[in-house]
């Protein structure tokens, strides 16, 4: 039997330009990986899906606008206008907000406001920081990010992008 893990607040794995601290990882549990998310003002991760992760998404502070449903239509760019079928639209959840995703489900979050918001990210199965990580490692080149290396490193680590992800939705730039 192995020993559990007890960090201090503020400790883990800091994954430079991605705003994530890795609590627990691939290098602990084969099941899930852990994180504790800063997300930037303006921030727009994008809507995206995975067929076979399932992820946990606590707010600890701050708001985030969330998507976890599949919308009648995808034709507009802009996730935040989506409304399912049955009726359900983009819900904004402040601190003890929880969104769970399935397998397969279109999921995506936003920092509508003007200050950092935080969050509990959890993901199976595990290993979400080996493409955080590269993820990173491809937006801090110089010039335009490479859209080509971002597709086959999404398609690598089980993400399927549906819209774009914006780093600062109020600026309008995108990638």
């Amino acid at each position: 039997m192995a020993d559990g893990i007890v960090l201090p607040p503020g400790a883990g794995h800091r994954i430079r330009g991605a705003g994530m601290t890795l609590k627990v990882g691939a290098g602990q549990s084969g099941t899930w990986s852990a994180f504790e998310a800063e997300v930037a003002p303006g921030f727009d991760v994008g809507a995206h899906r995975h067929s076979e992760a399932e992820e946990i998404f606590y707010i600890l502070d701050g708001e985030l606008d969330l998507l976890a449903f599949e919308p009648r239509t995808r034709a507009s760019a802009d996730w935040t206008a989506w409304e399912s079928a049955d009726g359900a639209k983009v819900t904004r959840g402040g601190p003890g907000s929880l969104m769970f995703v399935p397998a397969g489900c279109p999921h995506a979050f936003t920092n509508p406001g003007t200050a950092p918001a935080r969050m509990l990210f959890l993901v199976t199965p595990s290993g979400h920081e080996q493409y955080l990580e590269g993820i990173a490692e491809l937006l801090s080149r110089p010039g335009p990010p490479d859209q080509a290396a971002i597709i086959e490193l999404r398609a690598r680590y089980d993400i399927e992008q549906l819209t774009s992800m914006i780093p600062d939705r109020r600026r309008g730039a995108s990638q």
